[in-house]
């Protein structure tokens, strides 16, 4: 009798398993697949009032940047942008949107990368660290002096994050990792397992 009373939260606790594995397993692959279309959808979108066909917006848009790297990497090109740059900088009204917009994107893959040194920074209290990256060792405009510098912290599983002005022993460089690493360390609010595979 008690064996027959058993089987049915056996078999109930067996489905939920197994249901949660399964989220777990395709949950990522469908967020990923959705996330692709999406950019996808969007990127086609941008030429959908003059193309009809599905997919065709998307490898022009595509092909126009790839062109316009190219012709950028040539000496004449480049002479042509770097006036078209200054002229959008000294534009009223102008000049605020493409300087950040800009800076923001070569801080990530730009010449002027930023995101290249991971660190372990120390603000609120003595034996508590977070991670984060130093994105300038030069704080003359802000009068601090030589002592200090500026550490971008993100967020777990957010786009947002924190600068933080800081003194240079409050920081220690994460040297054996990549910056990557750290920063899928940082969003993911820890639960990633290449950092810790890594760094044993």
């Amino acid at each position: 009798m008690s064996t027959g009373k058993r089987r049915p939260s056996l078999v109930v606790r067996r489905l939920l398993r197994y249901f949660w594995q399964g989220v777990f397993v395709l949950a990522p692959i469908g967020l990923t697949i959705v996330t692709l279309v999406w950019v996808f959808e969007k990127v086609d979108g941008i030429l959908r009032p003059y193309v009809k066909y599905p997919g065709v917006g998307f490898v022009l848009v595509l092909g126009t940047v790839v062109l316009a790297g190219w012709f950028a990497s040539y000496f004449f090109m480049r002479r042509m942008f770097k006036h078209l740059d200054g002229w959008l900088e000294q534009t009223p009204g102008v000049s605020f949107v493409y300087s950040t917009l800009r800076d923001f994107f070569e801080a990530f893959v730009g010449n002027k990368r930023r995101f290249t040194h991971a660190v372990l920074v120390n603000v609120f209290a003595e034996e508590v660290w977070m991670v984060g990256f130093l994105t300038s060792d030069d704080l003359d405009n802000f009068k601090l002096g030589a002592g200090f510098v500026s550490v971008y912290v993100p967020q777990a599983y957010n786009v947002a994050g924190q600068l933080f002005l800081v003194k240079r022993d409050r920081v220690r460089p994460i040297e054996h990792l990549a910056p990557g690493d750290v920063m899928k360390y940082a969003v993911t609010g820890g639960v990633v397992d290449s950092v810790e595979t890594k760094s044993a």
